[in-house]
Formats: structure tokens, C-alpha cells, sequence
């Protein structure tokens, strides 16, 4: 089932996502859906708070061909160089700007079964993983601007709005 996406405004979206005790078919249920929607919307990533739910779950796609990949409380256990590269969100459309991320991270999770995984991401996958979890902290990519920038962008947010749906000019997490 497609999902509704929360938009740039919504409460939720500042909101730190509990964590899941258990893999029960509610969660697989979520996941699938989760999944169903990411590529409804052409995203790379998708977190639980983007539909509304407030749990430490998220989705990820690297664009290689894998497919989706389902974190369940998901946690960065180390990082390692820089890279700015641009982002766009699912939850803020229509709005791209760069954003400094680490290069390599390290993350340990659940997966959709609930087997534990530690997984190692470098490139597009480390920028998907990194957004997405910030997500779950109620952290959105604007937060991690400069302020001038950042400014900029909320008072054109504030002035236009945000589109419905975007063109996908570039990949939207």
C-alpha cells in the first residue's frame, strides 16, 4: 500500500523515532509498504516519520540494481572521510542544495527479519543511510546547511510553498 508522505511543516518529522522490540508482521507490513512507496515516489530512501510513523525504521536503495534494503534501528557505528555532495527529500520537494556527509560510514541494524547485520557503505549509499537516519532523530538535510543558506531556503518555502510533487531532477531521499 502506498503510504501518505509527510511534508516539511509536519511535527512528526521532528520527531525522534522509538525503537522496535520485535520484527512482527505489523513491522514487515510497514516495511513493504515502506518500500511500495519509495518507488512510488522515485526515492532512494525512505524513514518511517516520512509516512507518519514515529519508529526507527527506514529503507534504502543505492540505485545499483540490489533492490531495497530494509534498517530496522539502524545505528552509525563509525565514519570515515568527507564528501559534499547534493540532496534532495522525499519531504521537502522541489528543494536540492549540497550537504557535507561522511564519505564511509559503518551501521549496524536489524534486518527485515530481524538478524542482526553490521554493514559497511561507501558513495551513494553512505549519503542514503545518513539522511535517512537522520530522519529518525528529527533531523531533516536543511538542518545541515549553512545557516544563510538554510534561511534562504525556509523563506522560500515560507513564500511559494512546496510543490505537490517535484520533478526528479535529482535523487530524493
Amino acid at each position: 500500500m502506498i503510504l501518505k508522505l509527510r511534508k516539511y511543516g509536519d511535527p512528526i518529522l521532528r520527531r525522534r523515532g522509538a525503537p522496535i522490540p520485535a520484527i512482527t508482521p505489523e513491522v514487515r507490513e510497514l516495511i513493504a509498504d515502506m518500500v511500495e512507496t519509495m518507488y512510488h515516489q522515485v526515492g532512494i530512501g525512505l524513514a518511517a516519520p516520512q509516512v507518519g510513523i514515529p519508529l526507527r525504521v527506514i529503507v534504502v536503495d543505492d540505485n545499483t540494481g540490489a533492490g531495497a534494503r530494509p534498517l530496522v534501528n539502524p545505528a552509525i557505528t563509525a565514519r570515515r572521510g568527507s564528501v559534499v555532495g547534493e540532496e534532495g527529500c522525499l519531504s521537502i520537494p522541489g528543494i536540492f542544495a549540497p550537504v557535507e556527509r561522511a564519505e564511509w560510514v559503518t551501521v549496524e541494524a536489524l534486518d527485515g527479519d530481524g538478524a542482526p547485520l553490521a554493514l559497511e557503505a561507501h558513495g551513494l549509499l553512505a549519503r542514503v543511510i545518513q539522511h535517512e537516519i537522520d530522519h529518525l532523530d528529527g533531523i531533516l538535510f536543511i538542518d545541515r546547511l549553512d545557516p544563510v543558506t538554510r534561511d534562504r531556503i525556509k523563506r522560500k518555502i515560507k513564500k511559494e510553498g512546496l510543490p505537490d510533487e517535484a520533478p526528479h531532477s535529482a535523487f530524493a531521499l
